[in-house]
């Protein structure tokens, strides 16, 4: 496991149909996945604080370095994390976490407390930061939450962001939530670059979003809302025939 293997499933696409990256929030899910056929796995902050009981981006880093940890130890295939906005650490001290957890990606969002949007040159030079303690051995997907912030003239600045961040270092953008009509000018203004596109309940098929230019397809805490909506079912199919 290691970041260039999960760089060289980035390379060649779309025309090879998009990188589907499952999003496993436990030991047990990531096995599934692995067991399902998937050639790598992202974790998503979102299922893994629902799985530990806490809201989206209250979990405590040290809880989720170790859920993090425990999903790559459960899998061979790579790991990548979504690790929010870094936690407020030094670059050098993240890239050591990371690399104990075992993960070879991670994905960092250009939102700060609050939610509120960072300075995109500051976020940048954290970034930066970021490339030079990890070197090539990790892969780094730069989040760029415009869209899910509501910013005016979110395709523009998306493009400007995603430019900026690629500039020094991030492997891959990850424009959460850009309707699927802002994909192709998103491709076309960042040429080669991997262009990562999240999969929505009744949105465009795989193959339409590789169509329309996304590289790689993850689903937040998309894949666990599906796992919990059939434990609701079975729990509710238990009590039924409990009351018979």
């Amino acid at each position: 496991m290691s970041a260039a293997e999960l760089r060289a499933l980035h390379r060649g696409r779309p025309a090879d149909g998009p990188l589907v990256l499952p999003g496993p929030w436990d030991a047990a899910s990531a096995r599934a996945f692995e067991e399902a056929g998937y050639p790598a796995l992202a974790t998503p902050s979102a299922g893994i604080a629902a799985s530990l009981g806490y809201e989206d981006g209250a979990t405590p880093p040290a809880e989720m370095f170790a859920a993090v940890a425990r999903i790559v130890r459960s899998v061979s295939v790579p790991v990548t994390a979504d690790l929010e906005d870094g936690y407020g650490l030094p670059a050098a001290e993240l890239v050591e976490r990371v690399r104990e957890s075992g993960a070879v990606g991670v994905n960092l969002e250009d939102s700060g407390p609050g939610r509120a949007l960072k300075d995109p040159e500051a976020h940048a030079e954290w970034l930066a930061e970021v490339r030079a303690a990890a070197g090539p051995d990790l892969f780094l997907n730069a989040r760029v939450d415009v869209y899910v912030r509501r910013a005016p003239g979110p395709l523009e600045a998306a493009i400007a962001r995603a430019r900026r961040y690629a500039a020094v270092g991030a492997d891959c953008v990850y424009p959460i939530m850009a309707p699927p009509a802002d994909l192709p000018a998103l491709r076309a203004a960042l040429g080669d670059l991997p262009l990562n596109a999240l999969a929505l309940p009744g949105g465009p098929s795989f193959p339409e979003l590789g169509g329309l230019g996304a590289t790689r397809i993850t689903f937040g805490d998309g894949l666990l809302r599906r796992a919990l909506a059939g434990v609701s079912a079975t729990a509710a199919e238990l009590l039924a025939t409990s009351a018979l």
